[in-house]
């Protein structure tokens, strides 16, 4: 086997164990190796948790001698894409990270493959095959040590997080080359480097999704591990984004949404003078509208610590004070922390100005804040373009005294959900939905301070899409949905140009020039980039 394979691992098996008693938040604490592990039901139960580890928080992980960024840090969905869509004004500069802002993907075919490029994450495509090898022991363990149900519990579990791993690349770069059985793992088949067909990769997302809705068991002990329920909604967002050309999925959507619904679960959160600011505070963590949340706690940024989160880092001004003033009396809403990191992600003024009046969702953006200097002078949007270029997402409230933040990371939320339902009915019908679709929609508005839709809104069904791609901006801001939900009602070039003043360079990132190559080097084409069918039309 060449060595220099993009599919290439090592079968090393990271061991995770629970952090604490009550929250899922694991620590990795060495590794192991298969000659001598798995032998007992507890070592596959550990084995399998390895496939937690692109999505716990850290800085970054090194899984197999993959080194790489998390999910849910300064690499992952949040710059991919929310920092991609037209909720975040450009920042000037040529770094990768700002062009990300401008939609400027050309010079990304030159990243490499190390960790300290600005966006590696063509390299979880070793992750998959990873968690494609952790699969296959399961699938081989003998029932006298594992039962047929913890074993099917068990792959479910890994599966849904290969389904994910596949969702996030997929929706970066468009289909991508995967390995799925794990008897193909070090033969040919791993030079097959070719970009599958639009159906493929989403028939290969769907069966992962639709195993581990039917496998994983429906309730755990420790907040923040995956469960049934969550890969049902993961199936929602999936049915949602490839329905268009893939037979019987929006039915499939609804069906989700019954079984959901019928749980009696889940809800809005509706406590406190402002309840959608409300939910987000580590007062309320694993409420009643979540459905998955990142559970974060002790960690610290290091591999061998807990899940925090970071989002406090990448969203406030570097120059931000602490204190109002200089006698350090009147504090800032970032008394705890500081400044950031150059605020990496922002909220464009124009986008800012799309929020209808009343809507309670706006509080959790700050208009002003207090630089860091002797004059302690107010920074506002007349400084936009001049010291700031957006505005600040301030969603999770800097609560505790230092900066690694303890409020856990929504992944699904109910009100994702009946926000799904209703769009679902309306791809299946063509038509403004009615009943309880519509009345989905209106609860969410409910709860923001807005009253239902009406007027215009509903006066057509392109009129409603436009209404709903706006509520669900709104909802969802920076909680990683945003250039998936472009591309779906496509509307990504339309709505980056009407924010940002600029055209994105491509719908889907370019793949990195080092997989373009090995691919040639294999006999194969690697098409370098990829755009929907349907691209042309987003103007």
């Amino acid at each position: 086997m060449k060595k220099n394979r993009i599919f290439l691992l090592f079968f090393a098996a990271t061991l995770f164990i629970s952090g604490c008693e009550k929250n899922f938040d694991p620590k990795i604490y060495g590794q192991l190796f298969t000659s001598n592990f798995p032998i007992t039901e507890n070592d596959y139960k550990n084995y399998a948790l390895a496939c937690y580890v692109p999505f716990g928080v850290n800085w970054s992980y090194n899984y197999a001698n993959n080194s790489s960024y998390n999910l849910y840090v300064a690499q992952g969905v949040w710059t991919m894409f929310d920092g991609t869509s037209d909720y975040c004004a450009p920042k000037p500069g040529s770094g990768g990270l700002s062009r990300l802002t401008q939609g400027n993907y050309t010079d990304f075919v030159l990243f490499g493959i190390s960790a300290g490029d600005n966006t590696p994450n063509f390299k979880k495509v070793k992750d998959i095959t990873r968690l494609t090898q952790i699969i296959g022991v399961l699938q081989d363990a003998s029932p006298t040590v594992l039962a047929d149900d913890k074993k099917n519990n068990l792959i479910g579990e890994v599966r849904l997080c290969r389904a994910l791993l596949m969702y996030y690349v997929f929706h970066i770069y468009g289909p991508v080359p995967v390995i799925l059985e794990p008897t193909l793992i070090g033969t040919d088949a791993e030079e097959n480097l070719v970009r599958p067909s639009l159906t493929d990769m989403t028939t290969w997302i769907t069966d992962d999704l639709e195993f581990a809705a039917a496998n994983m068991v429906e309730t755990v002990t420790e907040k923040g591990r995956y469960t049934a329920d969550y890969a049902r909604v993961c199936l929602m967002r999936h049915y949602l984004n490839e329905g268009s050309y893939m037979a019987g999925y929006y039915d499939k959507a609804i069906a989700l949404y019954n079984s959901l619904n019928a749980s009696g679960r889940y809800g809005l959160f509706t406590t406190g003078t402002n309840p959608y600011v409300d939910q987000y505070r580590n007062a309320n963590k694993f409420n009643k509208e979540v459905v998955m949340a990142v559970s974060c706690g002790i960690g610290t940024g290091a591999g061998t610590s807990g899940n925090f989160n970071p989002i406090s880092f990448y969203s406030t001004p570097g120059d931000a004070a602490k204190y109002a003033d200089v006698a350090n009396t009147i504090p800032t809403p970032f008394v705890n922390q500081g400044g950031g990191w150059s605020q990496w992600w922002n909220v464009a003024p124009a986008y800012y100005d799309t929020y209808e009046d009343g809507d309670i969702r706006k509080a959790v953006v700050l208009s002003s804040y207090v630089k860091n200097n002797a004059a302690r002078t107010v920074i506002t949007r007349a400084d936009i373009g001049i010291v700031w270029y957006g505005f600040i997402i301030y969603k999770y409230p800097i609560e505790t005294t230092d900066a690694f933040q303890k409020t856990d990371i929504p992944l699904a939320r109910w009100a994702d959900v009946l926000l799904m339902y209703a769009e679902a009915v309306a791809r299946k019908t063509q038509e403004v939905p009615t009943g309880e679709a519509m009345q989905a929609v209106n609860d969410v508005r409910t709860r923001a301070g807005l009253a239902p839709l009406s007027g215009d809104a509903v006066a057509s069904y392109a009129k409603f899409m436009d209404a709903l791609l706006a509520e669900r901006g709104h909802e969802f801001l920076y909680e990683g949905f945003r250039k998936i939900d472009l591309i779906r009602f496509n509307k990504y070039r339309h709505n980056c140009y009407a924010i940002k003043g600029m055209l994105p360079s491509h719908q889907y990132m370019p793949l990195p020039n080092y997989a373009v190559e090995m691919a040639t080097s294999y006999g194969k084409i690697l098409d370098q980039t990829y755009e929907r069918p349907d691209y042309s039309l987003d103007q």
